[in-house]
């Protein structure tokens, strides 16, 4: 096992590497503002819900890490991550817009630079047991809201259903059209556990104090 963990940290660094070499553009938080039309009408509403292709709330990004923004956002481009709307949305930017973007949504919400640091939540035994396994913490950070590289989202927080359907979809590559995400690393990881292990995980992990968080925004400004 821990063979197997230190190849996938190998290979997630070698990833993280060739991100941060694809983004050495750099992103404006004021152009970002203004790019966000395509965003806010998922993301800047409060317990918005995805219908297509599973029904789970759109994900939290203000607050999260530029870096992994981006990341997904190429993923999305390039069809490594399988969404219809999300390929739709990142096939339509260019690499400045993706960066602007990145930028804003990093320090939205924010007032007066981080916020303090969260408390930690212990979590019971079987759940412990399972994050131990995963070696979550490994890149996710201290209590999942610490990245180790920019490019690794905080998960602190975040909706339980969306990380569970977003776990799962490492699980599902090439099964349908519609869902899945090419990551070996996260692959390899979430091959792992049962359906039920992952909600588990899920749901523990949406309740840790985080960063992320929902503000509204306003189709006209």
């Amino acid at each position: 096992m821990n063979k197997t963990l230190t190849t996938l940290f190998a290979l997630a660094v070698a990833s993280a590497t060739a991100v941060t070499h694809a983004q050495e553009i750099k992103g404006d938080v004021k152009a970002g503002e203004q790019k966000t039309a395509m965003c806010i009408g998922c993301h800047g509403i409060a317990g918005y819900q995805s219908s297509f292709p599973e029904v789970h709330k759109v994900p939290m990004i203000s607050g999260q890490n530029a870096g992994y923004i981006a990341s997904a956002l190429q993923a999305y481009q390039k069809g490594d991550r399988k969404h219809p709307t999300m390929r739709g949305i990142a096939i339509s930017l260019t690499e400045q817009d993706i960066a602007d973007l990145a930028a804003y949504y990093e320090q939205h919400g924010k007032a007066g630079g981080e916020l303090p640091a969260a408390p930690r939540r212990a979590p019971v035994a079987p759940v412990a047991e399972l994050l131990k396994k995963g070696a979550c913490v490994s890149c996710h950070g201290d209590n999942f809201a610490k990245p180790i590289d920019p490019s690794y989202p905080k998960i602190a927080g975040q909706h339980a259903d969306y990380l569970y359907v977003a776990l799962k979809s490492y699980k599902e590559t090439g099964k349908n059209a519609h869902v899945g995400r090419s990551n070996g690393v996260m692959a390899g990881i979430a091959g792992q556990f049962s359906n039920a292990e992952l909600k588990a995980l899920s749901q523990y992990i949406a309740k840790v104090d985080g960063d992320l968080q929902v503000v509204p925004q306003p189709r006209f400004r």
